[in-house]
């Protein structure tokens, strides 16, 4: 359906002969290589401002936190338009505003001008991620990819955090030959270049509806008051954490003022701009957005805090500093396509915590006396970091974020990352308030041990991690507690998707539950099996049995089963039999579904709702198994969902037909697990 809408207007490339060719991942790379390198080639050119401006050294750190407090607000919020208006739309309005930006900053005359410069490339750098993200997700659907473009994002992670590192030696070359207004001059010819590959290969936008063109109706959509309370309390944070030590009493209080009306108001809508339930029920995408934040806080201060050291304490020149910190911009560029070529997750997250802390400990022991060598080998090891922590956490992002929310997801990615950067700028202010001195550069290295470990334990003690690809062999027989005989697959499973599986729970109401053979332990394992899924980011779907009054006047008498229902009057909806069992209890987000038959689509808009989420997985439970969960189960596989049922998630009176379905039946349509290796197959929850 997609598929057909984007050929409009473009010459892109068809998504079925092709995907990811050159022609449409070189304009989302160049874009998103535009933000991380305008945050750090401004390094290496605050000394030459300051001196040409006459202006404090100080004072210039407004360049520094302009750009991050302008991308902390616009990352998330391009990507909810980039979702509501269009991923190629957005990507171009942002080049263009770049390129403004470029112009005002390269004819600026003073730091009013400058700063002017630096929101408007902020602003318009931040378009580029969170488009390409959206861009990339759709080609992989329409091309019908079940596992992430791993090469694909390996691309935009060597263009996004691994090309921040070259903005220092690229800074000090350009300020060192030309000066220093071509820190903001090279966004003009960049610009120039992905405009036109952008126009050109950029599959078009569809058109949007009539109905909803009007500034109302796109207000609505996008949410606007959520996202002018996220930027009104985004704008007070940075201001109150950019001015620590010293407490800005009033910064504070703007962001409480901004931020309490704001989380109200996203908690009473339905389609949030800033999804707080969604996040505290996402474990994963939670989790990857602060070890985001962490990581990057060592990488920014090495970035700043480093480059600072070497030029004011080490006596080390721009082009000297810059050209030292090349050895890590190569590294994480080297490092990071093959990683994300392979889509791990767990692996390069405890690789990017481990080395963090080697290079922490390398930052203490480094002296103003200390090698040329000593500092490239400090600079290499926070590479490896930059390489991994971008590669892990952003195929975890892919993974993670619901797919129709991608945009807004990758957005806040960034906004958290910011935020770890500004908080590394703040930590060097403090080090360095009475000079870049050894000592403060030693306390800014034990800051980032803390950082570090802090990591490495959010990783290692993260146990679906630990969980992550131990699922039984082919052929392996787990013993199933409950009843019946192990069951054989015939294939191994593959790992689960999060934002694409649902897990159904089905039947599991008060007056059938009882009903089951070991009900309370059943019961159990599937609210264990929830957890896990619901952690990891997936969703969970609840089916119910109830009848109202006219569905009971619709059953057929050639119903054998449902007419002795309609003639009973049982199972009316508002019975207390018919309510689902308070330890399965639905939560915000989850769906609910009743049904007047066995199984869960045909009487219900259950198929409709779990397409509008991109869900093409489901893991089914439920009582019992010769009835709702065959009936479901033949019915989805029509509908050509890939499935799993739970052997130990699912029970029957008649425990011959368990067993017969379980070992004869099901796997030929579905792969038989138990919860278990349920846990197993989630990437991370």
């Amino acid at each position: 359906m997609r598929a057909a809408a984007v050929r409009t207007g473009s010459t892109a490339d068809s998504p079925s002969d092709k995907p990811f060719a050159w022609t449409f991942t070189a304009p989302l790379y160049v874009g998103a290589a535009l933000n991380p390198v305008n945050s750090s080639i401004i390094a290496t050119a605050l000394v030459p401002i300051s001196a040409e401006l006459h202006v404090s050294v100080g004072s210039t750190a407004v360049l520094i936190s302009s750009l991050y407090l302008a991308s902390a607000v616009a990352q998330p919020t391009a990507g909810k338009l980039a979702e509501v208006l269009g991923p190629r739309r957005v990507f171009l309005s942002g080049i263009v505003l770049v390129l403004f930006g470029g112009l005002v900053g390269g004819l600026g005359q003073d730091l009013a001008m400058l700063t002017v410069a630096r929101v408007l490339v902020g602003i318009g750098t931040s378009a580029a991620f969170p488009c390409a993200m959206v861009l990339i997700r759709r080609r992989a659907e329409e091309a019908g990819l079940d596992a992430p473009p791993g090469g694909v994002l390996g691309g935009l992670a060597v263009a996004g955090m691994a090309t921040a590192a070259v903005g220092p030696p690229l800074g000090g070359l350009l300020v060192g030959a030309a000066g220093w207004r071509w820190a903001f001059l090279i966004n003009i010819p960049v610009t120039v270049i992905a405009l036109a590959m952008a126009l050109r290969r950029l599959p078009a936008d569809p058109g949007p509806d009539r109905a909803r063109r009007g500034f109302r109706t796109v207000a609505d959509r996008i949410d606007l008051p959520g996202i002018l309370g996220f930027a009104g309390s985004m704008s007070a944070l940075v201001v109150f954490l950019t001015g620590l030590p010293r407490v800005e009493w009033a910064a504070l209080a703007v962001f409480v003022l901004a931020a309490v009306p704001t989380v109200v108001w996203e908690l009473r809508r339905t389609a949030p701009f800033f999804d707080f339930r969604g996040l505290a029920a996402n474990g994963a995408l939670a989790r990857t957005y602060l070890r985001q934040a962490l990581t990057l806080l060592g990488v920014y201060s090495v970035l700043y805090g480093l480059t600072q050291w070497m030029e004011a304490a080490h006596g080390i020149s721009t082009v000297e500093a810059g050209l030292l910190l090349l050895p890590m911009g190569a590294v994480s560029a080297l490092l990071s396509r093959p990683i994300a070529g392979r889509n791990l997750v767990r692996g390069p997250l405890i690789a990017s915590a481990v080395t963090m802390l080697l290079g922490s400990v390398g930052i203490i022991l480094l002296t103003s006396h200390s090698p040329a060598i000593a500092l490239v080998l400090v600079s290499l090891v926070f590479g490896v970091t930059s390489a991994t922590t971008t590669v892990g956490n952003q195929t975890a992002l892919y993974l993670a974020a619901p797919p129709d929310r991608i945009g807004t997801a990758s957005g806040l990615f960034r906004t958290f990352g910011y935020l770890g950067s500004i908080v590394s700028a703040v930590i060097g202010g403090i080090v360095f308030r009475d000079g870049v001195t050894d000592h403060g550069l030693h306390v800014l290295g034990m800051v980032l041990v803390a950082a570090g470990l802090a990591v490495l334990l959010l990783t290692l003690l993260d146990r679906r991690l630990m969980g992550r690809g131990t699922p039984h062999p082919t052929g392996a027989e787990p013993h199933h507690p409950h009843q019946g005989a192990p069951h054989m697959s015939t294939t191994a499973p593959s790992a689960l998707v999060p934002a694409r599986t649902a897990l159904l729970a089905m039947d599991f109401q008060n007056g059938i539950v009882p009903r089951a053979p070991g009900a309370d332990a059943l019961v159990e394992r599937v609210a264990g099996a929830i957890a896990d899924v619901r952690a990891a980011g997936g969703t969970i779907g609840h089916v119910r049995v109830a009848f109202t009054e006219d569905d009971w006047a619709a059953v057929p008498g050639t119903n054998a089963s449902f007419s002795a229902v309609s003639e009973a009057k049982t199972l009316h909806h508002e019975d207390t039999a018919c309510r689902i069992d308070e330890r399965l209890a639905p939560e915000d987000g989850d769906i609910v579904v009743r049904k007047v038959r066995y199984g869960s689509f045909s009487t219900t808009d259950l198929h409709e709702r779990l397409s509008d989420r991109g869900i093409d997985t489901l893991v089914l439970t439920g009582i019992s198994t010769g009835g709702v969960v065959l009936s479901t189960l033949i019915d989805a596989a029509d509908r050509d969902y890939r499935l799993y049922v739970l052997s130990d998630g699912v029970a029957d009176p008649d425990a011959e037909t368990h067993r017969v379905l379980l070992d004869k039946v099901f796997p030929s349509r579905a792969q038989v697990i138990d919860t278990a290796e349920l846990r197993a197959l989630l990437p991370y929850a």
